[in-house]
């Protein structure tokens, strides 16, 4: 978001941005929404995603068409969603799976409203699907389901929201490929969906198509989910992370994976955390960020592009 196409490995300010409250990260579009509760988006556009009107790519913010009263985002790999003040919720970009929760598999470049959702308090999105948490602490999910990743008994997409099986109290979900993460409202976590290098963490590597408990965890107050692997945040300040961890994305100093969750060295008073593919963010009370896993493109912010296994801290943040 900084007008060029130039790789960055420090932070850079995006341009003509203030007042923004949330923000968002796909595999090629970001997301903001600012304090007017409008939606502002850059990055690629090939499908529609930034909700421009347009397929055009963009090195600065756009702002999203049509949407008011915004007060949570997220993006996927080619679609974004939206949440605004009424509970209702609108998505937009790649459609293929029927991730857009709209009934079909068109593609859209301004939002459209998914049928049938209402009191939406969360969202999440997915590897082309897509999860929202209603006000009664249920669970909807729509898209695609080749891993049972919307949580329903099957592996059949869907066009439009269906209840996930056997979840109730949820307060917080997370989706990035193809597994799902809930936390509940006990602290505990729940996953389902793909479990090829043990993501899931109940011990195994047998894919879920309903949710199964996360071995170990409980007083959890935020999760992120990665490709295949996952991070858990505990109300003492410390992060969990399990499976893949070929890059080192689950911060425990190896590249070993881990079907149950295990420790990030070094990390204490941990408020915030985010995940995009293999690397890992976490903001620590003193407002400082850090960073670890993979770095080929400058991700970690630290002036290298050197892998790391361990937090390193965020230059200047």
């Amino acid at each position: 978001g900084d007008g060029t196409t130039t790789n960055r490995s420090t932070p850079v300010q995006v341009q003509g941005l203030t007042n923004v409250t949330a923000i968002a990260a796909g595999n090629f579009q970001s997301l903001v929404v600012r304090s007017d509760g409008s939606v502002w988006a850059w990055g690629g556009n090939n499908y529609g995603q930034l909700g421009d009107g347009t397929t055009t790519n963009r090195s600065t913010p756009v702002q999203v068409q049509g949407l008011t009263n915004v007060t949570a985002i997220d993006a996927g790999d080619n679609h974004s969603l939206a949440v605004r003040s009424d509970g209702s919720v609108w998505a937009w970009g790649y459609n293929n799976y029927g991730q857009l929760g709209d009934g079909t598999l068109t593609q859209r470049s301004t939002p459209m409203q998914v049928q049938g959702l209402t009191n939406v308090t969360a969202i999440a999105a997915g590897s082309g699907y897509s999860l929202v948490v209603r006000s009664d602490g249920s669970v909807w999910a729509w898209g695609r389901n080749n891993y049972g990743q919307l949580g329903n008994g099957t592996t059949t997409n869907r066009y439009t929201p269906t209840q996930v099986q056997g979840l109730t109290n949820v307060t917080a979900i997370a989706a990035r490929d193809n597994h799902s993460l809930a936390v509940r409202s006990d602290g505990s976590v729940r996953a389902w969906g793909n479990n090829f290098f043990g993501q899931l963490g109940d011990g195994t590597t047998t894919n879920r198509s309903t949710p199964v408990q996360v071995q170990g965890l409980t007083s959890v107050t935020a999760i992120a989910v990665g490709s295949a692997y996952s991070l858990a945040v505990r109300s003492d300040g410390s992060v969990r992370a399990w499976g893949y961890n070929y890059f080192g994305q689950l911060g425990d100093g190896t590249t070993t994976n881990r079907s149950t969750p295990v420790q990030i060295q070094g990390l204490t008073g941990v408020t915030a955390i985010a995940v995009n593919y293999s690397h890992s963010l976490a903001m620590r009370s003193d407002g400082s960020i850090r960073a670890w896993g993979h770095n080929n493109y400058g991700q970690l912010g630290n002036g290298t592009t050197t892998n790391r296994s361990t937090p390193t801290q965020v230059q200047g943040m």
